[in-house]
């Protein structure tokens, strides 16, 4: 699933540790999620993130129709 973590981040000057330690999951996870190689769970994390950058989650994440 693509998403735009990178640019978020930037916009706020945030390290993915500094994003891991606000959504409260480790840096590790954060990575694997910029990188396409994990899906956020949607209760569990797409919505804090979206609550975190206050934008929609269809804002951030666009599924990138692979299955």
């Amino acid at each position: 699933m693509k998403n735009r973590l990178r640019v978020l981040r930037a916009e706020r000057n945030w390290s993915q540790v500094d994003l891991a330690e606000r959504l409260e999951v480790s840096r590790r996870t954060i990575s694997a999620i910029k990188t396409e190689k994990h899906d956020p769970s949607l209760p569990l994390l797409a919505f804090r993130i979206a609550h975190l950058f206050q934008r929609s989650i269809e804002s951030i994440f666009q599924n990138d129709g692979a299955n």
